[in-house]
């Protein structure tokens, strides 16, 4: 209750109050900010500035939200672009610190007798979309869905009207969902693996270890490996690129303290690229899968790219994505990228770390 209180207070008076914790939210993916949580690394740092770092994967439910709509004070974001890209578009405060490219085992998943085996396959195909959320902004699942189906037709030259789209039940929305309530299963996260068993459709775009845990468990395989083909822009999606946020009262108020959390990512990624086994078992606590699922889904040495960047590249990618979200009506309002970055803590860290290693 303690944490709530300081937060109402910090948000009345930002920037005369001495900051007493921050808080962290990350999704269930690799991320530099997920590992420096289960290592301790990132508590650590703060305790010797006196400051508790609060998760909202930890923290009570009614502040579940502000992963989404990032208008909690003190909040540091590391997780998909959907929901970043659509807080700021309803005019969220926040800024854009940081982005990473970690490819994730985005494919197209068929039954085991299909002839699915290249994107040019997929022309006429029924193909899984989620309905849409209670709020479109929100439907998370849908644009993903939509954007891995139409970056797998890319390379193909085809287009979203060469395949038919079926509506599937949002996650956690469909009887099996909810009759497993009470317990953790990841496989509710992909709907449309459901729909495939019975024949409704024909391929379902699914990313991740728990989409690996959940295609296992229903006999079902790959058909096309979005990650294998050379067209980086086929893999746009919500998690490529992955941003990095930040409230802008933070930023402006105790701008220290936002160079030293991306410091702290900075270190944990050099950590992670020498230690690939100890960074696959956190991530099987992060992602909830299996070992064996997460070591399908996160290969080619993904642990040696957790760094944060804003290269040019990265930037343009992210345009990319926000351009689909807009055209496909997943954003109230178009945004500003360019306006959205802040590239003065990255730069601090950068000139930060160069001096410690003259």
């Amino acid at each position: 209750m303690s944490l709530i209180n300081d937060e109402i207070s910090f948000q009345d008076n930002s920037a005369k109050k001495k900051l007493n914790h921050i808080w962290v939210t990350r999704c269930p993916v690799p991320t530099a900010t997920g590992i420096a949580l289960k290592r301790g690394t990132l508590a650590n740092k703060f305790a010797q500035l006196n400051i508790d770092v609060a998760t909202l994967q930890d923290a009570q439910k009614d502040l579940a939200i502000h992963h989404t709509d990032h208008q909690l004070p003190a909040l540091f974001r590391e997780g998909g672009n959907v929901p970043a890209l659509a807080a700021i578009a309803e005019g969220a405060p926040s800024r854009l610190i940081g982005l990473t490219w970690i490819d994730e085992w985005q494919v197209i998943i068929v039954r085991p007798d299909s002839n699915i085996h290249q994107p040019e396959d997929l022309k006429g195909v029924k193909v899984a979309l989620p309905q849409y959320s209670e709020r479109r902004s929100g439907s998370i699942f849908r644009a993903m869905s939509l954007q891995g189906i139409r970056g797998a037709l890319q390379l193909a030259g085809l287009h979203l009207n060469d395949v038919k789209f079926v509506e599937v039940p949002e996650r956690g929305k469909s009887k099996q969902d909810i009759d497993k309530t009470n317990t953790r299963d990841a496989s509710t996260y992909w709907s449309g693996l459901d729909a495939l068993l019975t024949g409704e459709v024909d391929a379902v775009y699914v990313k991740g270890a728990s989409a690996v845990d959940a295609a296992k468990k229903r006999g079902l395989k790959v058909g096309i490996d979005l990650d294998q083909f050379d067209d980086i822009t086929s893999r746009v999606n919500n998690g490529t690129p992955r941003p990095i946020t930040v409230h802008e009262d933070l930023l402006e108020n105790h701008f220290d303290v936002v160079v030293d959390f991306l410091e702290e990512l900075f270190d944990t990624a050099d950590w992670a690229k020498d230690h690939l086994d100890e960074v696959l078992e956190i991530l099987q606590s992060e992602t909830i899968a299996g070992a064996e699922s997460v070591a399908t889904a996160y290969r080619n040495n993904f642990h040696k790219s957790l760094h944060p960047s804003l290269d040019v590249e990265r930037i343009q990618l992210l345009k990319q994505q926000k351009d689909f979200l807009w055209l496909h009506g997943f954003l109230e309002h178009d945004v500003d990228i360019d306006a959205w970055v802040d590239v003065r803590p990255l730069q601090a860290v950068i000139e930060r770390r160069q001096k410690k290693a003259s």
